[in-house]
């Protein structure tokens, strides 16, 4: 299995993964969808932290004169003793913070006019949505009245679609973290002057599968931005996995410590056979009136609308009437849409939303096989589960077409099966 993973003990912002995953190996000519879209272009350059040799990256302003001199620059050693948090040395004009601030809708339509690849679109809507909802209940607000500040800006889509577009490229099948460390101290927001770890930090890590810690210093190394990124894209380990590395890098953050290089580590490498990863939230509702026909119903329509897997469970309501209750397990990014469709067809007058959660998944392809039943040739599919790495540990047919051949034939399905499964076992 295809392994990335990050050191947080020093924290994570948006240029720090950015870096992490160019040093890693990603290509940075994928990018280019951001830079077609948005007026900012990405200075990549590398620079010394502690001694250690870290890539940076910056987002500039397309119009500034000076940026074309900007990339694949070295930013110099910064190793020498600082007495405390210092940011690097810019000369050029950032794109921090530049741009209209924009709703949560507006960021959706942003990336979804960059004509990304699926997976990509989906990971950076995943992040956005985090944000977005993070933003919310810090302000008391709901998701579709609240307006991005500083993470609205065209820098902070910059790193967002930017880190999607390089995981994408370097097409792991996994991706894990080490707690990330917060930092201390205090930090300055549009709103005012908040204890770090920053309110919206700690609401997205609520949300996240890894966890944080305080210190080692005294600033904020652990932006909104960057507990998106890792709390749509990454699991949560104690400690670096089991991997064959293949390669290592880091990305550079802007401080400078006398005693703590402010680098992310990253890894990629082989590791263990284990199952997929994925990324989901749950709708539910209970129903008290629905008929058998629009129950049947619901795995199509639902399915159609982008479900991923639909169960309705015979219930007991109140003043024991006897009732349904569906569930429905979606990508975090298609849930408003599939709890449209659910409103639809059942007319129910609540849905409730679980927090985004994870389910472990087998990968999955079909094989087609041969029976030959009484002189006849007859074709089944066959479903092979298997890790991510390819390792197979199921063999299933597809029992609809054992069940036609029966019809035809007269033979017990669970004898076809069986046929079909030992036909595949032979042919592999």
């Amino acid at each position: 299995m295809r392994t990335l993973a990050f050191d947080g003990r020093l924290g994570a912002s948006g240029d720090m993964l950015l870096g992490a995953l160019l040093a890693v190996g990603a290509d940075r000519s994928v990018l280019s969808p951001v830079e077609s879209t948005l007026p900012v272009r990405y200075a990549v350059g590398t620079t010394r932290k502690n001694g250690i040799a870290a890539t940076t990256v910056d987002v500039l302003l397309t119009d500034d004169s000076e940026t074309s001199n900007a990339e694949e620059t070295n930013s110099g050693d910064d190793s020498h003793p600082h007495t405390g948090g210092q940011q690097r040395d810019r000369s050029h004009t950032h794109a921090e913070g530049h741009g209209p601030h924009r709703s949560y809708a507006e960021v959706v339509e942003i990336v979804d006019s960059m004509a990304l690849p699926a997976s990509v679109a989906a990971d950076a809507r995943g992040a956005f949505r985090l944000l977005g909802e993070a933003e919310a209940a810090v302000h008391g607000e709901s998701l579709d009245e609240i307006h991005f500040h500083e993470v609205g800006a065209d820098d902070a889509i910059a790193d967002i679609v930017g880190a999607a577009l390089l995981v994408d490229d370097l097409a792991v099948d996994r991706i894990v973290t080490t707690p990330l460390s917060v930092g201390g101290g205090h930090c300055e927001m549009s709103h005012g002057t908040y204890p770090i770890p920053s309110p919206a930090v700690l609401e997205i890590a609520e949300q996240a599968d890894w966890s944080i810690q305080g210190g080692p210093v005294a600033a904020e190394l652990l932006t909104p931005t960057g507990a998106a990124i890792l709390a749509h894209l990454a699991e949560g380990v104690d400690t670096l996995p089991a991997v064959s590395v293949a390669s290592t890098g880091y990305g550079a953050g802007e401080f400078s410590f006398e005693n703590h290089p402010n680098v992310l580590r990253s890894t990629l490498g082989d590791g263990g056979s284990r199952l997929s990863r994925d990324s989901i939230t749950v709708l539910e509702t209970n129903l008290d009136d629905a008929s058998p026909e629009l129950l049947g119903g619901l795995q199509q329509t639902l399915t159609a609308a982008g479900a991923r897997d639909v169960s309705i469970l015979p219930v007991t309501m109140k003043k024991s009437r006897p009732g349904h209750l569906v569930k429905v397990i979606c990508k975090p990014e298609d849930a408003e849409r599939v709890a449209h469709r659910l409103a639809l067809e059942t007319g129910t007058l609540g849905i409730r939303e679980h927090g985004a959660g994870h389910r472990w998944t087998a990968q999955r392809r079909f094989e087609t096989v041969d029976l030959t039943v009484d002189g006849e040739r007859y074709t089944v599919d066959v479903k092979i589960a298997t890790t991510a790495d390819g390792e197979v540990y199921d063999i299933s047919a597809e029992y609809d077409d054992c069940a036609a051949v029966a019809n035809e034939t007269g033979r017990p399905i669970s004898e076809l099966m069986r046929q079909a499964e030992a036909a595949l076992e032979d042919g592999r």
